[in-house]
């Protein structure tokens, strides 16, 4: 795990998320279609609270997964690290999206029945996790469940492009999981139906104990 100041961690940020922003239209164009939908139910199928839900879609980018949220009837709220990818967010789904920075989150407390992290958290650095996690678990309700999917890999990090990026396997993915006070629920690989070693994305769900 590299040891990251303070002023290489605000480089990560700042890098990372002005790739994003710089593409942002070229980014929907490329994903408004994409199918997460087992993603989706995977995450509110595991809770256990009664609907609708109170959803946190924490890297929501241009707001896709937020208005199959709302059309599922649940109260969905964005946050981003992009302003420009909050402000279409915002534009395409009609819900509040907050412009937080992962590494610099401020959430309320047992607010959210779930937290969908889809393709987001493995911009967060590995030394940096740890508390992101315990914030992430702060925010939901006792019983609220995690959903995270990140390109998966073997516990590298670093940039990658202009981006940089984290690639956990499972054993590490769970072992920060469960320090964060997370249970496992379920864990698969995308997409499905391929093998192994065509299926790059971990996607799991945690309970918060």
């Amino acid at each position: 795990m590299p040891n990251l100041t303070q002023t290489a961690l605000q480089e990560i940020s700042r890098e990372t998320l002005n790739h994003y922003s710089a593409r942002a239209e070229a980014f929907w164009e490329g994903t408004r279609d994409h199918d997460v939908l087992q993603n989706i139910e995977a995450l509110v199928s595991a809770i256990q609270s009664t609907p609708p839900f109170k959803v946190l879609d924490i890297g929501c980018g241009p707001g896709r997964d937020l208005a199959s949220f709302v059309a599922m009837g649940h109260k969905p709220v964005g946050l981003d690290g992009s302003s420009t990818f909050c402000d279409m967010a915002r534009n395409h789904s009609g819900c509040p999206v907050l412009h937080q920075d992962f590494l610099s989150l401020s959430l309320p407390a047992n607010e959210f029945d779930g937290i969908f992290a889809n393709a987001s958290l493995f911009h967060v650095p590995s030394q940096e996790l740890p508390r992101v996690l315990l914030e992430l678990q702060a925010s939901l309700k006792t019983g609220g469940v995690l959903f995270s999917s990140n390109p998966r890999g073997t516990n590298q990090e670093g940039w990658n492009g202009p981006r940089y990026g984290a690639y956990h396997d499972l054993k590490a993915w769970s072992a920060f999981l469960k320090d964060a006070g997370f249970a496992p629920i379920d864990h698969y690989y995308r997409p499905t139906g391929l093998p192994r070693e065509e299926q790059p994305w971990l996607a799991s769900t945690w309970r918060k104990i």
